[in-house]
């Protein structure tokens, strides 16, 4: 029965399942080659998002936050020669007057140098103070000035007050209070007298003079009335 069912099939042209599999067709290489790119495209655009994602990583700057404010260093951020300058009061009075060489501002404490300084200084009521050396640090307003090296301060006459001159190898001045210090030796003279002594204060307001040290004085004689 078996080869008669047999004889059957292959009577009426009927294919066992190996026969009937379908021939596999080979593409062309260009096509092949778009096969291949298309399966890996997707790795390709992941690798390059990665290798994009680290480029920006590695180039955006890093926030550190605010740094602490670095202290100005001990340099002037200017110079001046042969200069002159001048301060005025509101009501346009000038007040200081300052003249040198050469003079440097020093920023981290607001402060001048000055070599040889002239500074003249006047008083509201007007009374005038000149200070002369070969070398001086005063603040940034001139109100308050060191002078180094054959250092003078004459406060000039006013009214019926003589002139006062101070000398020494270093004097203290604050102009607008009038006042003079130094702890070397200095020379006061007022008049026809002269006093030297190893250090002072000396207040014109309160009319004082604090001398320090050892002193010597050289008074002059008192002015004798005219006979007749």
């Amino acid at each position: 029965m078996s080869d008669t069912l047999g004889d059957l099939a292959e009577n009426l042209g009927v294919l066992s399942p190996a026969a009937v599999r379908p021939r596999r067709v080979r593409l062309p290489w260009h096509l092949r080659l778009l096969e291949v790119f298309s399966a890996y495209l997707p790795v390709v655009l992941m690798s390059l998002l990665a290798l994009g994602t680290w480029w920006l990583v590695k180039n955006t700057p890093v926030f550190e936050g605010e740094r602490p404010p670095v202290p100005p260093r001990h340099e002037p951020d200017y110079t001046m020669t042969d200069f002159m300058v001048q301060r005025f009061a509101p009501d346009g009075a000038m007040r200081v007057q300052i003249e040198g060489v050469r003079m440097r501002h020093y920023p981290d404490n607001d402060t001048l140098e000055i070599d040889q300084p002239r500074i003249r200084a006047i008083t509201p009521e007007g009374r005038v103070t000149v200070a002369t050396a070969r070398r001086a640090l005063s603040n940034g307003d001139g109100s308050e000035v060191q002078l180094l090296g054959a250092a003078q301060v004459v406060r000039e006459a006013y009214g019926k007050q003589e002139a006062v001159e101070f000398r020494g190898e270093f004097l203290h001045a604050f102009l607008n209070t009038e006042q003079v210090r130094s702890h070397l030796p200095v020379t006061v003279r007022r008049g026809a007298t002269e006093v030297r002594a190893d250090a002072m204060d000396y207040d014109n307001l309160s009319r004082i003079v604090d001398l320090k040290g050892r002193q010597r004085a050289v008074f002059a004689p008192p002015s004798r009335a005219p006979t007749k």
